[in-house]
């Protein structure tokens, strides 16, 4: 027994100096490794004072990342960011898209933004009022949208969409929209699409009893009237209200717009007699009802102004040449509404001079 005791004791000091060697070295790259590291995790990206945009490409992985942020002069230690990537577990959650850096942010609220999805997002607003051909111009001309519908023929554009049987005119709801890049012109349209379909739908469903309209296309129409005839938002209701008076009453809309939109592109700037009288199928001085289609985009008030008219028992407007309009119930003091504010006579009285000017 006493002659095994000495190797053993040998073993056990050999052992122990082993342990202690490994653990001045684990306190050495402690001190020369995660010292930086530590300090990179809590250092600030080097971006401007304004920030930048920084674009992450579909399938990119950590090290890639990390290697592209090194050379684009955003980060310092790729090493030290893939090791942080890893730490946090988002080497598999990277989501592709466009992040804004902004001054101050430290390399893990960046992984964190960009394992969120926090892309940035680009808007595009559809006007009241602009025909589907404008609305058309303005998003083929966005350079945030992808395009796949540019080569397409704007009478085919509705196939396209998957609404083959429906004519464009006033089907997108006019909003500003936020989307991320990437995005492309058909997504967009279909989402417009779906807005005013949803809008439409409920704002018709909550509508005034008995009005003369039969349908949600029928109120579509007419708020595309309404839209194109309104320079102050807080006469939509009283146009809607004339209008849906002489629908009631059987009378022609007799409304500018209309012609124009039939008239195309023969229209120059100008309407005149020989145009009003001209048929088209939407000629409402030559045509009773509704036109075929609407004229414009309608916006959401001017919808809840067709299904919420302001009912005064106004059948005229003109109007006064500062945006807004006068409303008459008589045909008689309409024409001197005409002559006074069209016409530029003097001394012509009305009888509702209290109207809003």
């Amino acid at each position: 027994m006493g002659v095994s005791e000495k190797p053993q004791g040998s073993l056990r000091r050999v052992l122990a100096t082993l342990l202690v060697m490994l653990a001045v070295g684990a306190l050495v790259v402690a001190a020369v490794y995660l010292g930086p590291y530590q300090a990179f995790r809590n250092s600030q990206l080097n971006v401007p004072e304004a920030g930048r945009i920084y674009e992450v490409r579909p399938g990119t992985s950590l090290n890639r990342l990390a290697h592209d942020l090194q050379r684009e002069a955003i980060i310092e230690h790729p090493r030290f960011f893939i090791l942080l990537g890893r730490e946090l577990a988002v080497a598999t959650r990277l989501q592709a898209g466009q992040y804004r850096l902004d001054p101050g942010m430290t390399p893990q609220v960046l992984l964190e933004r960009l394992s969120s999805g926090a892309v940035v997002q680009h808007t595009l607003t559809l006007i009241e009022g602009q025909t589907f051909r404008e609305m058309l111009e303005l998003i083929h001309a966005s350079d945030e949208l992808g395009h796949t519908l540019q080569e397409v023929d704007s009478e085919d554009v509705m196939a396209e969409l998957g609404h083959a049987d429906e004519h464009p005119e006033g089907r997108f709801l006019p909003d500003t929209y936020h989307f991320p890049i990437g995005t492309t012109d058909r997504e967009f349209l279909q989402r417009a699409y779906r807005a005013m379909a949803e809008l439409l739908a409920g704002e018709w469903e909550n509508r005034e009893p008995e009005l003369p309209l039969e349908s949600p296309y029928e109120a579509l129409i007419l708020a595309s009237i309404v839209e194109k005839e309104t320079g102050l938002a807080a006469e939509r209701p009283l146009i809607a209200g004339v209008f849906i008076s002489r629908l009631e009453k059987g009378m022609r809309l007799q409304t500018d717009p209309t012609v124009i939109y039939g008239m195309g592109e023969a229209f120059d700037g100008n309407i005149r007699s020989r145009d009003l009288r001209a048929d088209t199928p939407y000629n409402t001085y030559t045509r009773d009802g509704l036109p075929p289609t609407p004229i414009a985009m309608p916006g959401a008030d001017a919808i809840r102004a067709v299904l919420h008219p302001d009912r005064k028992g106004y059948l005229y407007f003109v109007a006064r040449g500062n945006g807004a309009h006068y409303f008459s119930r008589t045909l008689e003091e309409h024409n001197r509404a005409v002559q006074k504010f069209q016409l530029g006579k003097k001394n012509i009285k009305l009888s509702e001079p209290d109207q809003t000017p």
